[in-house]
C-alpha cells in the first residue's frame, strides 16, 4: 500500500506545474492557496481516519515548523521558476532533491549502495540526462527559471528530511496539516509584500492545485515516507519530470522526443530494480 501511495502521490504532484500556470494568481500566492485551501480537507480526512490534529510536544512542533519553512520557501521558488521556464525543466531541476534525499538515506544507514542500488541510481541518472537532452532546453531564456527550480529542489530536500525524521513520531495527516498551516502563514505575508495578485478571478485553478498537489500528492507522499526507505522515495520522485514533460508536450507543444521516452523508461527500470532490492527487507 505504501509503495502504491508513493507512485500515486508522484503522479498527482507531477501536475503541479501545469496547475500553477493556470492558478490565476502570483507564484507565491499560488503556494499560499495550495496550502490554505487544503487545510479543511486534511482536517476532515484526519478526523475520518481517526488521526486527530493536535500540537505535539514542543521539540516535535519546532521540527514541523522547520519543515514548513523549507516547504514554503520551496513553493515560492519553484512556482516562480515554473513561470519562467518549461514544465519539463522546472520539474527536472526541482527534483534534484531526489538524488540528495537518496544519498542522505544511504548516509543514514552508514553504508555504500549495493551493486543493485548503484545500478538503479545509475539508470536514474541516465534517465534524467536523457530527459534533459531531449526536452529540457538549457538557454539564457530559461536560466532564471532553471536556477529557481534548482534552489527549490535544495529547499525541498530539507523538507523531506525533516518530515522523514518526524514521521515516526506523528501520524501523517496531523503532520501534513500542521506543516500546511505553518507554511500558509508564512506565504501569505510574503505574497502581500511582493504585491502579487492574491484573490483569483476563477477559483478552479487554485482549488485543483490544493486538492491534487497538497491533499493527494503530499498526503500520499508523507504517508509513504513513514514506510519506504529514502532511496526508493528519491528514485520514485524522478517519475515526476517525465510526466510533467509529457504534460508540457500535450498542452504547450513543448518538445517530447524519443530521448524523453528512453529517459522515462530508464527511470522506471531504476525504480523496479531498487524496489526489488527493498522488497525482501520490507517483509522481514
Amino acid at each position: 500500500m505504501a509503495f502504491a501511495a508513493l507512485l500515486l502521490g508522484n503522479l498527482a504532484l507531477a501536475g503541479g506545474p501545469f496547475l500553477v500556470r493556470h492558478s490565476g494568481v502570483g507564484p507565491v500566492s499560488a503556494g499560499f492557496w495550495r496550502l490554505a485551501l487544503a487545510l479543511p480537507f486534511l482536517w476532515l480526512i484526519a478526523r475520518l481516519l481517526r488521526q486527530p490534529v493536535h500540537l505535539p510536544r514542543r521539540a516535535l512542533t519546532i521540527a514541523i515548523f522547520g519543515a514548513a519553512f523549507f516547504f514554503a520557501a520551496d513553493l515560492a521558488a519553484w512556482h516562480a521558476g515554473i513561470l519562467l521556464t518549461k514544465l519539463g525543466n522546472a520539474t527536472l531541476f526541482g527534483n534534484i532533491s531526489s538524488f540528495i534525499f537518496a544519498a542522505w538515506g544511504l548516509w543514514l544507514v552508514r553504508r555504500w549502495p549495493s551493486r543493485l542500488q548503484a545500478l538503479a541510481l545509475g539508470l536514474a541518472a541516465i534517465g534524467c540526462a536523457l530527459l534533459m537532452w531531449g526536452s529540457a532546453e538549457l538557454s539564457g531564456a530559461h536560466l532564471r527559471g532553471d536556477l529557481l527550480a534548482m534552489l527549490a529542489g535544495l529547499l525541498y530536500t530539507g523538507y523531506l528530511i525533516l518530515v522523514e525524521r518526524t514521521r515516526g513520531q506523528l501520524q501523517p495527516l496531523p503532520l501534513l496539516f500542521l506543516a500546511s498551516l505553518f507554511g500558509a502563514a508564512m506565504l501569505l505575508p510574503a505574497a502581500v509584500a511582493m504585491g502579487e495578485v492574491i484573490v483569483p478571478a476563477d477559483w478552479t485553478g487554485v482549488v485543483a492545485l490544493a486538492l491534487c498537489s497538497q491533499v493527494a500528492g503530499q498526503g500520499l507522499l508523507v504517508y509513504a515516507l513513514g514506510h519506504i526507505p529514502p532511496l526508493v522515495v528519491g528514485i520514485a520522485m524522478l517519475t515526476q519530470p517525465a510526466l510533467s514533460a509529457l504534460l508540457g508536450y500535450v498542452y504547450y507543444d513543448e518538445a517530447f522526443t524519443v530521448l524523453d521516452w528512453a529517459g522515462a523508461v530508464a527511470i522506471v527500470l531504476a525504480l523496479i530494480l531498487v524496489r526489488l532490492r527493498s522488497a525482501p527487507s520490507a517483509t522481514n
